[in-house]
This record gives C-alpha cells, structure tokens and sequence, in this order.
C-alpha cells in the first residue's frame, strides 16, 4: 500500500480495541476509505479498508483487513434483491476486493461502505449497549444526546442495515453517529482521529448520564445468604464445585471452563434482580454468540452444602437442557442449521463466583468477560430504565444464522487433545517436561506441577501465556499440597482429564547401604505421591463424568532387577502395579490407567543430572557422559531413549487411537531383554 490511510486505521482500532470500554474482544469492526494506486491500470482508484471477519481491534494488522473498490461495493445497491435475501450479498464482497490476501469481508461490511463517511467505528461498548436495551431506549437517546445520535430499531446485521443507517446519516448531517438497538453504536467522521472521537464521545456521554441519573441500586437488595463467602472458602467451594460443573457443560462436546469472582459477578449474583435478569438473557450478538442465550443460574443459597449444590446443579441442567432444546424447537426452520448442544456456557453460583465454558482455554475465558460486560448493560439498562434484550427469535436468527454456521464449518480441526486438561507432576524439567511441552502442542492445557514453583512457573510460561499453561506448587508427598495443586488446575481450567505421575527421584545404593531415610524418601516421593496424586485426581475425574487417563511414568526397572537399586527399583514396582490396580477400580467411570516403563533416559534428566547418573556410571564402571551411549549399546535397537520418546508414549496412550486400552505398560527402553513384560 502506498497510501497513509490503513496505518491511521490500524492505529485507531488498536487504541479503540485496547479499552474495554469501548468494546469486547473481537468485537465491533472499523474502516476507512481513501484513495490508493491501481497496479493494473496506473491510476487512482477508491478504496476501503475495513476490519475483516473474526479479527480483534485491539490487535488488528494490515492482515486483518479487507480492502474493497468503492464503486463494486456501492454497485451492489443496483442488484440487492431485498431483505429477505439479504445474505446472498455476502458472497457478492468477494467481486469487490481489491488485490490478493487480507482477511474475508464481515457481514458489516455493508454497513461501512454505504455510509457517506470516510471513517466509520462499530463498537460494543457497555454504556453504549445499557442505552441500546432499555425498554425506552430511543426516548433515552434523544434525551442523553439530543440530535447529535439518532436511534436506529433493532435490526439483524447485514446489507439492509447499513442502508438503513446510510439513510439516516443522509437525512440527520447534524448526527455523528447511531445507537442501534439490542445491539452497540457506531459513528462516523471526515478524518480517523474525528470518528475515534465521535465513539468515544458516545461512549462516554452514555456511561456518565448513567453515573449521574441512574437508581443507585439498580439490581435491587442483596438477598440473605447469597452474598460472596470470604475468599478462601469462596475459592475452596469453587474447587470442590468446577469437576461437577465442567460435566455438566461438557455433556454434549468437552468443554475448557474459566473462574471468575470479582465484585461484579458475586454483586450480581447476590442481587434480588439476579436470576429474573439472568433469565432474559444477553441482547448483543457477540455476547450470546459467546455464553448462549442464557446462562443456568444455581437457585441456592451459598449457605447450602456442596453436596446440595451439586445434587440441585444436576437438576437444573436437565432443566436447561429440555429449556433449550425447546428454544431451538420453536424457532428452528427446515433449514436451520443442527442444534450444536444444549448445555450451558455459563454456570453462575451465587457466594461462588462464575464458571465459563469454550472448546479451548481463550475461549473459555472471553464467554466470561462476555457475560462481565452483559451484568454491566444489565446494569446500566436498569439503571435508567428496564433492560429489555431483544427477543429469543431474533436471537436464533442470529445463533443459528446460515453465516455463522458457515463460519463454524470454516474453522481448523481441533487437535488431538484440544479440549483436555493434562496435569504432569515433576513437569519443570526431563521427561515431565517433554510430556508436558508434547501435550500443550497436541492441543491440550497443561497444569506443570512440580515441588520447585519457581521452575514450574518458567516451564509454563515457555509454553505460551496462561491460556496454554501455568506453574503450581506440588509436593507430590503431602497430601494437602497435593489437593491444592489439583485446586488451582480446576481452577484454571475447569477440571482434569489427563494426569501423570511422573515426580520421582533416586538413590542409587546397595542393600547393605540403603538407609531408611533412603527408602522412605524414594516411596514417599513414588510409591505415596503417586498414589495421592492419582486419588485426587480421580474424585474430580469421577465427578466430571467424562473419563479420562491416568499415566504412570514407572520404568524399566519395575520388572528388571539391577544392581545396587534396592529402593528406587521397589518403588517403581510398586507404582507398576498401581497402574493395574486402578485400572480395574476405575474402569467402571470409563478411566483408563497405563504405565510407561522407559530406561537409560539420560539426557535432559533432573534424576540422572542430580547425582544418579554419576552412580549408575560408577556402577557400570562408565565414564557419565557415556552413559547414554552405554544404556543405547546395550538394547536391541541400540538408540538412545531422550524425553521426547517418552512424550510420544504419553501422546499416543492418552490419545483416540488407542480408547480401549487399559492397564498397559509400554515399554520405551529401545529393547531391553531382560525387561520383556512376561
């Protein structure tokens, strides 16, 4: 491009998009038009450049970006064969873009083109929206901005809109922008930096009228009982709650869940407004695209027992189920797209906070910054007003809009482990690294547990921000250290699907040698922690309902019986037959148990750089760098074991290929004879 003009609007959106006031994440879209260069023809040619489909303004790049000609895009009034086939013109955008790349057009494209602005921002900002769904919300436009923004009723978005507020701009010169019904804002100006500050005036103007006039109380008193519990029994019940409460999201298709409990939510939450406001649902499109039409809202008192939550969470899930599927018999035509699921996206619990469900961590987590900014239009619309969203049939036409389920189908496939929730302890170094490193890139969200935080918390980050992974604490030797490990991983993701044991040490020492202390210390850290990690995990596993694996990384030693190893080999021949005694007790939830027996896993290896490989190689009589060459020289392949080739082990076990097998050792030892399982 040789032109200034997409820079400008690349710079507007991300400072636009920066701010959560001015609008959610990918929401909203912005564009500009200006003149460039036709490389075909030499001479100027008209364009606009305007935020393509699923982008986010706040991280807009020139790649985001559709750029169209003018004159196709405004040609295309000549041939708009009327509302009712108003989505055919989507298709159309194509036939307008100019050059190759950027992103596809969005089905607001229409609304920047047609509108006689240069500059034009459609934005979802809370205040804007409060005014937007208010039951007088047109009276209220005109009182809060006079004929500066006119109302516009509430319609779908597509071509027939941006007509509708092409007209409106044509008639109201005086008007810099619109507030459109159950939906958001958008303003427009002769420069970028003019229609960044129309929005924001908008924006602004709306959220201090409502600081200003509105009922200082607008969700009514605080109900006995309902109000937040002190933080930590408030986290602890959200620990003890998040296993049932991911089942129950999960019914249909696994879902990744996100925590919230800011003042906001339990404020909310505790209100005598809360559960008939929670029950009208979200109005703005990107708001119940991403958390429903409705969240399922928990009717008890947070004074009640977990177990009487739970029981009563069971019941309202059968509720919502039958509620929605009732909403999609309604309002479903022959050519609606399948119902995509009748479970919730958003569970609230009242004292507790708000759990939030999406397919992958990101998604999770912006459904509840979602239904954060629909509590806050709640809250303005009551405030001035009645909130007053827009009906369930237009909210159908929106969730099950042919585009939109030409937007699902256009998503990549999931990964193998897109959806699953791995915890791997000893995972800051060596071969739970590996594992842990193996899953994250397979999909999955990783809990790195491991007895250094610190460590833990490096390992993670490598990985990718914290929707990928995090760093907790774990002695895997203490039982309540254990329990608060597993805590923060529900917590962080929802629950647990994947968990291995891979937190060991070793003493390399004859019997004669082997002190208690020895003994004790490698059972203790083993043979205990794996149990108690394996116990842990299974009652949040169960409570999910949704199966799962347990991996135990044993080794070749559980069932070959080497020198000068007395404790180290007994501990892990105690861990191998855990794997087939949990295999048989859990079974029966649809939990299967597997163990990997490696061997000679020197590189990259906490336990072999701490002082065992030293001592196996004084026991073989090895120089320890030669170690791995010497473990390799002795198997059948003669190739050396790494981290990695157990990470595979752990990818393929805990995989689709291999759904019917429990209760297996693998052996990755590149063929150790003596090791054959018998």
């Amino acid at each position: 491009m040789t032109t200034p003009t997409p820079a400008a609007l690349i710079a507007r959106s991300n400072r636009l998009g920066a701010d959560p006031k001015n609008t959610n994440y990918a929401g909203g879209n912005t564009s500009a038009k200006g003149v460039d260069t036709d490389p075909v023809t030499g001479q100027p040619v008209e364009l606009m450049w305007v935020k393509g489909s699923g982008g986010d303004l706040g991280t807009l790049t020139e790649q985001g970006l559709a750029v169209l000609r003018l004159d196709r895009m405004r040609a295309l009034v000549d041939v708009y064969p009327g509302i009712d086939r108003e989505d055919e013109m989507v298709a159309a955008f194509d036939f307008c873009l100019h050059g190759k790349g950027g992103a596809a057009p969005s089905i607001d494209t229409a609304m920047h083109g047609l509108v006689d602005a240069a500059h034009v921002d459609h934005l979802h900002p809370d205040s804007g929206i409060a005014i937007a769904t208010a039951a007088d919300g047109e009276a209220l436009t005109a009182k809060i901005f006079g004929d500066k923004v006119v109302w516009v009723p509430w319609r779908r978005p597509g071509f027939q809109l941006g007509l509708d507020i092409a007209e409106i701009k044509k008639q109201n010169p005086q008007a810099i922008g619109t507030i459109l019904g159950g939906h958001g804002i958008t303003a427009w100006g002769d420069t970028s930096d003019e229609a960044e500050a129309n929005s924001l005036w908008i924006i602004d103007t709306a959220a201090a009228y409502i600081a200003e006039h509105g009922r200082p109380a607008p969700f009514g008193a605080a109900r006995a009982g309902f109000t937040a519990l002190p933080d930590a029994e408030r986290r602890a019940r959200a620990a003890a709650l998040a296993p049932t409460i991911r089942g129950i999201a999960s019914h249909d298709k696994p879902m990744v869940g996100h925590f919230t409990d800011g003042d906001v939510v339990t404020d909310f939450l505790a209100s005598e407004k809360a559960p008939a406001l929670a029950a009208l649902g979200t109005s703005c499109p990107d708001h119940f695209l991403r958390t429903k039409v409705k969240p399922l809202i928990l009717d008890l008192p947070a004074t009640a027992t977990v177990d009487e939550q739970i029981a009563r969470l069971h019941e309202l899930h059968a509720e919502y189920r039958a509620d929605y599927q009732a909403y999609y018999d309604a309002h479903a035509t022959a050519d609606s797209p399948a119902i995509r699921g009748a479970d919730p996206l958003i569970v609230l619990i009242p004292g507790v906070g708000m759990f939030s469900y999406g397919a992958n961590k990101q998604t999770a987590r912006v459904a509840g910054e979602f239904y954060v900014n629909a509590i806050n239009v709640m809250r303005g619309a009551e405030a001035l007003s009645t909130y007053a969203p827009i009906s369930d049939a237009e909210k159908f036409r929106i969730e099950y809009w042919a585009l939109e389920e030409a937007k699902l189908q256009r998503m990549p496939k999931p990964k193998s482990h897109q959806g699953r929730i791995a915890f791997v302890t000893g995972a800051a170094s060596g071969i739970g690294k590996a594992i842990a490193t193996r899953l994250a890139a397979e999909g999955a969200c990783v809990v790195i547990a491991d007895l250094d935080l610190a460590k833990a918390q490096a390992a993670a980050a490598e990985l990718g921000g914290t929707d990928v992974a995090i760093g907790v604490a774990a002695n895997v030797a203490d039982a309540d250290a254990v329990q608060a490990a597993l805590d923060e991983a529900v917590l962080a993701f929802g629950g647990v699907d994947l968990v291995v044991n891979n937190a060991g040490l070793s003493l390399s020492k004859p019997l004669l040698e082997t002190t208690e202390k020895d003994w004790d210390l490698q059972h203790d850290v083993m043979a205990k922690g794996s149990f108690l990690v394996s116990k842990a995990a299974a009652k949040a596993l169960i409570a999910q309902q949704l199966g799962g694996d347990i991996i135990y990384i044993s080794s070749k030693n559980s069932v070959f019986a080497g020198p000068n190893n007395i404790a180290y080999s007994a501990t892990k021949a105690d861990q191998a037959h855990q794997v087939r005694l949990l295999a048989v007790e859990l079974g029966e939830h649809g939990i299967r148990v597997n163990g990997i027996n490696p061997d000679g896993v020197v590189r990259g290896s906490g336990i072999f750089a701490s002082g065992w490989g030293a001592n196996r190689a004084a026991t073989y009589g090895v120089a320890e760098e030669d170690l791995g060459q010497f473990y390799a020289n002795r198997t059948i392949l003669k190739r050396e074991v790494v981290p990695e080739n157990v990470a595979d082990a752990v990818y393929v076990l805990t995989g689709p290929e291999l759904s019917r097998t429990t209760g297996l050792h693998i052996p990755v030892d590149s063929g150790v004879a003596a090791a054959f399982l018998r």
